[in-house]
């Protein structure tokens, strides 16, 4: 990792440069497979699985013969880990439901708002190198709360053409309707769209690569929302002299063995722990299945030392991290001043692992310094807030007259003798 030591505020922008590629280098290639999905459907998909997955595959559906097949290859322990997981993000997810909001501040004009579900949402989960069937669990559990109707998966698939069986149990006990065997920006590109074999969807959610990343801001332009633009894993860590190092190393760890591409931010305020994480970092890394993924992410990852909390504050709002751990004595001083982060993990006893399986919190979070205009995925993320009301005739004529003055003043005289000819009415049975 790159160190840092008291960076001026005009180095700050270069030294938290996110190492993801351009919008503009991806886009071109995003926007061919998008052409080639909307003309060709599902012969496109097929074409693109071959290229980018290298499996040749016409029929993408996961059967319910493959499914429970999947439930016998996941050993009964996994089972009971993700059960409790389930359990866990239920409950959270359960107590963001709201109730009706209704108001009537005069008398006859009762406004009200309600939830309601998108009927079709669709879920992307990455393959690649990991199969991550725990964000299943964060999409498909508020999802099934919220009351979709329609639950669409796509994953990548392996090789041989299969799913990781995981995965597909993972799905089937959050209650996902179809699975498809999609992956990259041909999956996001057949939900937006729609084929013969592929539901269109309203609103996509989940992670992915820089690729799929674009491919979702893409997919808005054909009038399908997204959740948001959710990249490369990152975190950012802040300790000082109350945090122990080798847990530090292990939270960095944990996040760039994510992928190569990911980044991992270090800032302390004690400038002992930088060497003290360093040491940690090799020895913990030298150890790990994927060392050399999160061995080539702490290349493009930084230790940053700041004298003073303040300073560091600043600096954590402006890279707005997807993750961010805090370690340190004055827990209540650096909360009161957060303004930009996805998810946020307090104390030596939090790591980043625990909201990205179990303690209950969403993990699919917005990345590469989105979460000051994004939040992470809740319950809400999968409802429509709808706004009614129902004026009586004393509730129209204690409000018509300022209705058209207003509507006059704008020049819209249609607006203007919607209320006026119901006034009229009014007065005229008098």
């Amino acid at each position: 990792m790159n160190v840092y030591k008291n960076p001026t505020r005009i180095e700050w922008e270069d030294i938290l440069k996110r190492p993801t590629a351009s919008y503009q280098d991806i886009e071109p290639i995003v926007s061919d497979v998008f052409k080639s999905v909307k003309a060709n459907g599902d012969k496109a998909i097929t074409k693109f699985t071959e290229k980018f997955d290298g499996v040749s595959l016409s029929d993408f559906k996961v059967s319910t013969n493959e499914i429970e097949d999947a439930k016998q290859l996941v050993a009964p322990e996994l089972q009971q880990a993700i059960i409790q997981a389930k359990d866990q993000i239920t409950a959270f997810h359960r107590a963001q439901i709201t109730p009706k909001v209704s108001v009537e501040n005069i008398a006859g004009v009762h406004c009200w708002q309600e939830k309601r579900p998108i009927e079709k949402v669709g879920i992307y989960i990455p393959g690649g190198s990991a199969p991550l069937f725990s964000t299943i669990l964060m999409l498909a559990i508020p999802a099934q709360i919220a009351g979709c109707k329609e639950i669409v998966l796509c994953t990548p698939p392996d090789k041989s053409g299969a799913v990781h069986p995981a995965i597909l149990y993972t799905a089937a006990l959050c209650g996902v309707t179809k699975i498809f065997k999609i992956g990259g920006i041909q999956a996001i590109a057949a939900m937006t769209f729609g084929t013969v074999q592929v539901p269109k969807v309203y609103k996509i959610f989940g992670p992915g690569n820089q690729y799929v990343t674009v491919a979702k801001q893409w997919a808005t332009r054909y009038d399908v929302a997204i959740d948001m633009p959710a990249g490369p894993s990152e975190l950012l860590v802040m300790a000082d002299q109350t945090a122990k190092a080798s847990y530090i190393a292990s939270d960095l760890l944990s996040q760039a063995e994510h992928g190569p591409d990911s980044q991992v931010i270090f800032v302390t305020t004690y400038e002992p722990l930088i060497e003290e994480v360093s040491q940690e970092l090799m020895a913990q890394c030298a150890v790990l299945s994927r060392k050399e993924i999160a061995s080539k992410a702490l290349e493009n990852s930084k230790m940053i030392f700041l004298e003073t909390k303040e300073a560091a504050v600043s600096l954590i709002n402006q890279y707005a991290p997807e993750h961010y751990i805090l370690c340190v004595s004055e827990e209540a001083y650096y909360l009161d001043q957060l303004s930009a982060a996805g998810s946020v993990f307090i104390g030596n006893y939090s790591p980043e692992s625990a909201g990205d399986y179990a303690s209950g919190t969403n993990h699919t979070l917005p990345t590469n310094g989105y979460a000051r205009q994004y939040s992470g995925v809740n319950l809400d993320a999968f409802l429509n807030s709808i706004s009614f009301q129902k004026l009586t005739a004393k509730g129209l004529q204690s409000l018509g007259k300022s209705i058209e003055l207003m509507a006059a003043a704008e020049g819209l005289d249609a607006h203007k003798n919607a209320v006026s000819i119901r006034l009229n009415d009014l007065r005229d049975g008098e």
